[in-house]
């Protein structure tokens, strides 16, 4: 539930994914080489990054509304009251930056009040400075006003005197600012409401809101161009978290706007800050590989003379640096991880590796069986072995391959399916180091899945010689959006594994004993 100014519906399209761990000790990796020039392939997120390299956003509300767990929850950071949001006097110039997610940047006000070490014209000449900066990287991307949903009888006041004299005299400073009011603690309004009431308590509460919250505020703002969200940060309530980045990032678009179908850098930059919604993330891996390295891939002038190894480098660090996980021994971008990826995409066409197909067997655990699966208490052990060298077509010069661009197309709609898995297996605990024992189970998920057999199978038969049009970088779209894992049903399957398991970490190949293979 949200409330913008005007209404707006979005719809999501899931397909069931069986989600499976194998045993097996067929595969080979390597290391390549890398041809003269290769320095020039430039990934396309590090010019946007260059231009605006973190999400800054001016989080507004007194202490005890939730500030800090709606932010820990949105942008996957630490519970670190004490270390991100200093008690007593609170400095809205400081650039909050956390080493969980270094994305974004929050600057803090604990409210209007004199008391809490702010007043109104603190935060108006903080907006009014921050608007007058020229680079895109200094200025105010986007404004959360918080508020404690106030219950009736409890006592509680919606608006301080401070808050009320903002909203009536000051609003027009966020003018050109995408502003949401974000209603906090929603889970104990649905409580009240539940106690009160034997109807239907979210109605209800969706009635409460707008009699109790937004009608108050729209009298005192007049004509502000506010959206409103109510959110609860406890588990269980996600929908309005999502219902918030999803608002923000839609009100940061229609602000920052687009050149002739280019993202602004800070649109992409808000969708790889969050860690809310997988499917934003999906989006800005679509907006970053349209600019540049996902066009014309069946004859790309961008590939010309490197091997399809180092273009498949600059294409996965695009991918990986828009999903933004916590990866500060840089897992994703490894060696081995890439190798994996490779012999993934050689599998769409088995005499291109030289090694057969791994088949389900009864020896496979399948997650979405009820219990935690026994193939979590052991070491994980990928589909593919370790110790040989990528796969011949991997070496290759771009042009020399026969049907390249289904090489591509597999490359980018596996990466973003498995990357997608790992964001749902760590939602939870998005600020946790990222582990190769975490990667390896969802590389070992989206392995021979029907999700992976499905987009293969139509990669391999795709006819990509469509007159006028960029046929390849449409089907890649399609593969990417509309077969989607069901996120409700992984991640009821994966709240059975113990997050233990996840933080835990392990060679890439290693056997059943535990030992690293070689």
């Amino acid at each position: 539930m949200y409330y913008p100014s005007c209404q707006h519906e979005f719809h999501i399209a899931h397909n069931r994914l069986d989600i499976t761990l194998g045993l097996s000790s067929s595969s080979f990796p390597a290391s390549a080489g890398t041809s003269q020039g290769a320095n020039e392939l430039r990934p396309t997120t590090e010019e946007l990054l260059n231009k605006c390299p973190r999400f800054r956003i001016l989080v507004i509300g007194q202490s005890g509304v939730g500030k800090s767990t709606l932010i820990n929850r949105a942008f996957g950071i630490e519970q670190a009251s004490a270390e991100f949001f200093e008690p007593g006097k609170a400095d809205i110039e400081k650039e909050l930056i956390s080493p969980q997610n270094d994305r974004f940047v929050l600057h803090d006000s604990k409210g209007f009040e004199p008391a809490d070490g702010v007043n109104c014209d603190d935060v108006k000449l903080f907006i009014e400075d921050r608007k007058k900066r020229e680079q895109l990287k200094d200025q105010l991307h986007a404004v959360w006003l918080c508020f404690r949903i106030p219950i009736t009888g409890h006592g509680d006041r919606l608006l301080e005197d401070g808050a009320e004299t903002f909203l009536k005299e000051d609003t027009s400073v966020l003018q050109n600012i995408p502003t949401i009011v974000v209603f906090t603690k929603y889970d104990r309004l649905l409580t009240h409401i539940a106690m009160q009431t034997k109807g239907d308590s979210n109605t209800a509460a969706q009635e409460y809101i707008r009699e109790h919250c937004i009608q108050p505020i729209q009298n005192f703002a007049k004509d502000a161009k506010l959206s409103y969200v109510p959110v609860s940060s406890n588990r269980g309530h996600e929908e309005g978290r999502e219902q918030l980045i999803e608002l923000t990032y839609k009100k940061v678009t229609e602000t920052f706007g687009s050149r002739l179908g280019t993202p602004s850098p800070v649109s992409v930059v808000t969708l790889m800050a969050q860690r809310t919604l997988p499917r934003l993330k999906i989006e800005g891996s679509i907006a970053v590989g349209k600019q540049r390295y996902w066009r014309t891939l069946a004859s790309s002038p961008n590939f010309p003379g490197y091997t399809i190894q180092e273009c498949l480098q600059v294409i996965h660090t695009d991918i990986v640096s828009v999903w933004n996980f916590h990866d500060p021994s840089g897992y994703l971008e490894s060696e081995p991880f890439r190798k994996l990826m490779v012999d993934l995409v050689g599998s769409i066409d088995e005499s291109a590796t030289g090694s057969a197909r791994l088949t389900r067997s009864d020896t496979y655990n399948t997650l979405a069986g009820g219990a935690v699966p026994l193939a979590l208490l052991v070491p994980i052990i990928l589909p593919f072995a370790a110790g040989l060298a990528l796969a011949q077509w991997a070496y290759e010069t771009y042009q020399r391959v026969n049907n390249v661009h289904q090489k591509f197309m597999a490359y980018i709609v596996d990466l973003i399916h498995v990357l997608e898995i790992l964001f749902t297996l760590t939602s939870n605990d998005s600020e946790k180091k990222l582990t190769r024992r975490a990667i390896k189970l969802a590389f070992n998920a989206y392995h021979g899945s029907d999700v992976m057999r499905n987009a293969h199978v139509q990669i391999k038969d795709f006819d990509y010689k469509v007159p006028g049009r960029d046929a390849v970088l449409e089907k890649i779209v399609s593969l990417v959006t509309v077969s989607r894992i069901d996120d409700d049903a992984l991640i009821r399957t994966v709240g059975r594994i113990p997050r233990e398991q996840l933080e835990q970490d392990e060679e890439w190949h290693i056997n059943a004993s535990g030992r690293q293979a070689h």
